[in-house]
């Protein structure tokens, strides 16, 4: 049986939450609201505060569907209750940014800014120079944008120079003068 899918959702107060005829399930809390289709093979049930899924048998693909939608609808919960953030670093003599309203302006050793903008729902600091914090209500939009952020220049493995999550460790290697 699937470990994570057998496990009941709690539903916190004041969280709004829907499942209509087609299997769409939409949660509305303080931060927002988010709406998932679920395949129709899973079954789901409210019981008060609690929500549970089932599959209807054994299947490879009724097994996985089982764990993943309710690890989506998990994360739906907890985005519109408290929110999801990624924090990156950037490493690197003149690499710097700095946010002004919406907009990310980075200086990343190239010969013009990089400027992006925030996609709707996302919302991005920078408490210092080289650090920046994005935030959202929504894990895959939150995960995307910093995904995009760290593309403009991944961290290098010899100098560590470029833009790397604040958790991840970057593998190096030496240079030319340790080879002799």
């Amino acid at each position: 049986m699937s470990r994570i899918g057998l496990k009941p959702i709690v539903i916190p107060a004041g969280v709004d939450f829907k499942v209509d005829d087609n299997n769409t399930v939409t949660v509305k809390g303080p931060n927002g609201t988010l709406t998932q289709a679920v395949n129709k093979d899973i079954t789901i049930d409210v019981n008060g505060s609690e929500v549970t899924f089932s599959r209807p048998s054994d299947d490879k693909e009724h097994r996985a569907l089982h764990g993943l939608y309710r690890a989506l609808v998990a994360n739906m919960v907890t985005g519109v209750t408290t929110g999801f953030s990624k924090k990156l670093e950037v490493n690197g003599v003149g690499y710097r940014v700095q946010v002004s309203g919406d907009t990310l302006t980075m200086n990343l050793g190239f010969s013009h800014q990089v400027i992006m903008k925030a996609p709707e729902g996302i919302k991005v600091e920078c408490p210092t120079q080289t650090s920046i914090v994005i935030s959202g209500y929504d894990k895959q939009k939150v995960g995307q944008f910093a995904a995009q952020v760290r593309e403009k220049r991944p961290p290098e493995p010899y100098k560590g120079k470029g833009i790397k999550y604040a958790d991840e460790h970057i593998r190096r290697k030496e240079g030319k003068a340790g080879k002799k």
